[in-house]
């Protein structure tokens, strides 16, 4: 097998919920052994998020592959013991508590590095680890609302949150990356940094379209629902079979395609009313009208072979179903299978085709799956073991 880039990397992970695990798991695909420490007994509670996936989670089995689970109390000295032991030598700490525990059970960098100078430290929370926001609550919908994003996603009469945790995606993603960079910082340097991820500052950074939009007091981008907010015709549009396609328009010159081509009314591209894109936008409703005569009379693979023609960009309004069978997805060979305490599951492979390693593919942990045995690494006697048990520290 080929060498994966992190492998021989050990990352422990105080984790639940999406941010962390999504950014753990990431690490994992790259070969990095990751440490899962979770509670005895129910474990990280995105366990129990759902049943949809062999009675599994459907949050957890996404974000949760390629780990090994490690039940510790940490409330209890033997189990906090066991984790500040694996830290001595481990090259990557993430922890999404709440902001401050880490510190409470003297999980601080000033200790930590002491005992291992090389050892990288990624806080992640809703607001940071100062400024007056800080012991606020933040869960994935708050964040969306607090960066803004409701303002500008959604119709005009309603905000609307995005379909999944983009906020605790974005933050997931950008600790990541800071991860990555700060393996890279310690092959030059030595020595291990401290990485304070924020899900507002993550979001922010994706909200920056808008936010320069509105700049200097300007007015936001509205809400259009699917449609583009400055852009058109930019977004869904019904065919006579009653199915969504989606298009986009981005300059003038498709316009003058758009005309000839796809609406069959070359003498449109010369009207002033649409002559380019922000007489568009002001004239919607009138636009709307025409494109809708001419699509009602089309099926619509009919409208997507004519946008093909005239170079349209183009999409199908997929489901999840649509998204379980596509086409291009299969045709790349991106799925493949993962194991779970419940038998195997389909599973994506990561983003990115690479031609020099697999990516790891391990299975989903149960809660506690690895405990023994990282025990045992560690050191312990079996009798050892059974008292930590006996105790409910792990």
């Amino acid at each position: 097998m080929s060498i994966r880039p992190l492998d021989g990397i050990t990352v422990v992970s105080l984790e639940h919920a999406i941010a962390a695990p999504f950014c753990t798991r990431q690490l994992a695909d790259l070969g990095a052994r990751i440490i899962k420490v979770e509670r005895p007994g129910g474990g990280d509670f995105a366990r129990a998020y759902d049943k949809q996936v062999k009675g599994l989670s459907s949050h957890f089995v996404w974000v949760n592959r390629s780990k090994e689970s490690l039940t510790l109390d940490l409330k209890q000295p033997s189990a906090l013991s066991i984790l500040k032991t694996l830290l001595k030598t481990a090259d990557v700490l993430v922890q999404n508590l709440a902001p401050g525990a880490a510190a409470r059970m003297g999980l601080t960098a000033e200790l930590l590095q002491k005992e291992n100078p090389q050892l990288i430290l990624c806080d992640i929370s809703g607001y940071g680890n100062n400024g007056p926001y800080r012991d606020k609550k933040a869960y994935d919908l708050l964040i969306q609302s607090e960066a803004g994003f409701l303002s500008v996603t959604g119709t005009p009469e309603s905000p609307s949150k995005a379909g999944n945790s983009i906020a605790d995606i974005a933050a997931g993603m950008y600790a990541y990356s800071n991860i990555l960079a700060a393996l890279l910082q310690r092959g030059k340097t030595g020595k291990g940094t401290v990485i304070d991820i924020s899900m507002l500052e993550s979001l922010g950074e994706w909200m920056s379209f808008p936010l320069y939009y509105a700049y200097d007091g300007a007015d936001a981008p509205p809400r259009n629902g699917a449609s583009h907010a400055t852009i058109y015709p930019y977004g869904p549009f019904k065919a006579g079979d009653g199915k969504t396609i989606m298009l986009g328009l981005q300059n003038d010159r498709e316009w003058v395609q758009f005309c000839e081509t796809v609406l069959e009314s070359p003498m449109l591209a010369q009207d002033e009313r649409f002559a380019n894109n922000f007489k568009r936008n002001e004239k919607r409703i009138e636009l709307l009208e025409i494109i809708n005569a001419c699509f009602s009379k089309l099926t619509s693979e009919q409208l997507i072979a004519r946008l093909e023609q005239a170079q349209i960009a183009n999409a199908h309004l997929n489901d999840m179903a649509g998204l379980w069978k596509h086409e291009q997805l299969k045709a790349r060979n991106r799925w493949t299978e993962v194991g779970t305490p419940h038998g195997n599951i389909p599973a994506l492979l990561p983003p990115g085709l690479n031609d020099s390693y697999d990516y790891r593919m391990d299975p989903v942990p149960a809660v506690g799956e690895h405990t023994d045995a990282i025990l045992k690494e560690l050191g312990l006697a079996a009798s050892d073991i059974a008292n930590m048990r006996a105790a409910g520290a792990i």
